[in-house]
């Protein structure tokens, strides 16, 4: 489990060791992730592992790591990613590149070096995209075409192992309660500190972890959560030029919206 240090993924990781799996927790943030390993499982059962997703030798290393103590990998789950909140004329192109190497990149690193043992034990490979990764959202130029890509990887590698019996999961959260948009980056690269949402109003992490570890049991290919997320999704796919108008809409309401 990438980005395990919190939101999504610390949820995931306590729910999985709740059910008995020897769970990896992955981050940049190690100190932290020993801080907080007891919370998620007995100590013979989680594995804490410093890796920066976008170092291919980072990754390398971390799933030797976990073979070296497990012998095996069922389970890869891509979520370690960042967000931004910026118009693109306004944007450093260095913001993108980020945005690219964290989510994108990272998921392809990770999965490149776990592939041979997921398709040893015919596992199961899941990147955490987002609705954003199937309609655009404004002011997130470079989040919207991050998620996009993973997308368009997972579902190419999906047919490349048809065969195989490697399961291959895209997953869609709504817009979930976590630390993603304190953390998302402004147009020079800074984070922008706080959150233009009512998080308290949003899923909690603990409900969107649920759903993923169901997904991953269904062994499905495409989850997208939230009515919202799923009506968004659909008009996007049938009503293309209305959808962009209510995105335009919903975004220029947002608290210190990029738009005013």
């Amino acid at each position: 489990m990438t980005g395990a240090s919190s939101g999504i993924g610390l949820a995931t990781a306590r729910l999985l060791g709740s059910l008995g799996a020897n769970v990896a927790m992955v981050a940049r943030s190690y100190d932290k992730l020993c801080s907080l390993a007891s919370s998620v499982a007995t100590a013979d059962r989680v594995l804490c592992v410093r890796c920066d997703v976008t170092s291919e030798s980072d990754c390398k290393s971390m799933v030797a790591s976990v073979l070296q103590r497990w012998g095996r990998i069922d389970i890869l789950i891509n979520n370690a990613g960042i967000s931004m909140r910026a118009m693109f004329k306004d944007l450093d192109l260095s913001v993108l590149h980020r945005l690219m190497d964290v989510n994108f990149w990272g998921t392809v690193n990770c999965t490149k070096f776990a592939l041979p043992s997921l398709l040893e034990s015919k596992g199961q490979v899941a990147g955490v995209i987002s609705i954003a990764g199937y309609s655009a959202l404004p002011a997130r130029t470079g989040y919207s075409a991050s998620k996009y890509a993973v997308r368009g990887f997972l579902d190419t590698l999906r047919i490349e192992h048809l065969k195989d019996g490697l399961g291959v999961l895209v997953f869609a959260p709504g817009y979930t309660s976590s630390n993603v948009r304190n953390a998302a980056l402004t147009a020079d690269g800074t984070p922008q500190g706080a959150t233009p949402l009512e998080e308290d109003k949003l899923m909690s992490a603990e409900a969107c972890a649920m759903h993923l570890a169901k997904a991953l049991a269904a062994r499905r290919s495409v989850a997208t959560l939230t009515p919202l997320g799923r009506a968004t999704v659909w008009a996007h796919r049938l009503f293309p030029r209305l959808t962009d108008r209510l995105t335009y809409r919903y975004i220029a309401r947002e608290t210190d919206s990029p738009f005013k």
